[in-house]
């Protein structure tokens, strides 16, 4: 593991999906009876010692909403990592809210969550145009692609930040005799990026068993997770969900 401290992103999208499962309907989208709210649960991610706030406002809206992204914006004290669809529409609503990252992802309507990385060689004009009017506005860019040589020497090509590793196979193959293969790959991936000047961050189906693995990857910045830590945080709180992600990131 690299010397250097591996930032913690905590992605709040499921706390907006269980405020839509009852309120999708509603006019609000906090506030009165409207529970919970995804931005509360920012504030307390950060004071817990979280780097970052990541979210995915989708072009169906299915959980967090764009008054979500923009109440987040103006409150939060770190960084905000806004996840987009490579699409004009979201890319003017970047250019609107101004995040400090944008993270270029994959998007179907019929997935839960993201099922896969980004298809940045096939489509090289698109995401190059994204990311050079994204620069423009001063918002960096992160592309999430698999542990790819193609993938990953596209990104290096279009001049991305950073690209983010999705890590979901390799969590998927854990209890496996897939596992050291998709871990190989990220180690792969992870020092190509690197070696092309890349930042190396990753997510995706990271939890609290497997991060100890993951944080073993030299090149890693930021590991950007969901999922584990809102569940993590139904039975003891937000607070020590945080705080113990963050202690298994430091090796403790």
């Amino acid at each position: 593991m690299s010397s250097q401290t591996i930032l913690l992103g905590v992605n709040i999208d499921h706390v907006a999906t269980v405020r839509q499962a009852r309120y999708k309907d509603s006019p609000r989208g906090c506030g009165q009876f409207v529970e919970p709210d995804p931005v509360t649960i920012a504030l307390l991610c950060e004071k817990a010692g979280a780097q970052g706030i990541t979210v995915h406002p989708r072009e169906d809206a299915r959980h967090v909403q764009r008054s979500d992204v923009r109440r987040l914006r103006e409150c939060i004290q770190t960084r905000l990592n806004m996840e987009m669809a490579a699409t004009e529409d979201m890319l003017s609503f970047a250019l609107e809210v101004l995040p400090e990252t944008i993270c270029i992802v994959p998007e179907k309507r019929e997935e839960v969550t993201t099922e896969g990385g980004l298809e940045v060689a096939g489509q090289f004009d698109r995401i190059d145009s994204i990311v050079k009017s994204a620069k423009e506005a001063g918002i960096e860019s992160s592309l999430f692609i698999d542990p790819d040589k193609a993938q990953i020497e596209a990104s290096a090509k279009i001049g991305a930040k950073y690209v983010e590793l999705h890590t979901g196979a390799y969590a998927n193959a854990y209890y496996t005799a897939r596992r050291a293969e998709e871990f190989e790959r990220l180690v792969e991936g992870a020092a190509l990026a690197s070696e092309l000047g890349l930042i190396v961050n990753a997510g995706h189906g990271i939890n609290y068993v497997n991060v100890s693995e993951v944080i073993t990857i030299p090149e890693l910045h930021e590991l950007n997770i969901g999922h584990s830590i809102i569940s993590r945080a139904l039975f003891f709180g937000i607070d020590e969900a945080v705080r113990e992600m963050k202690a298994l990131m430091a090796g403790a």
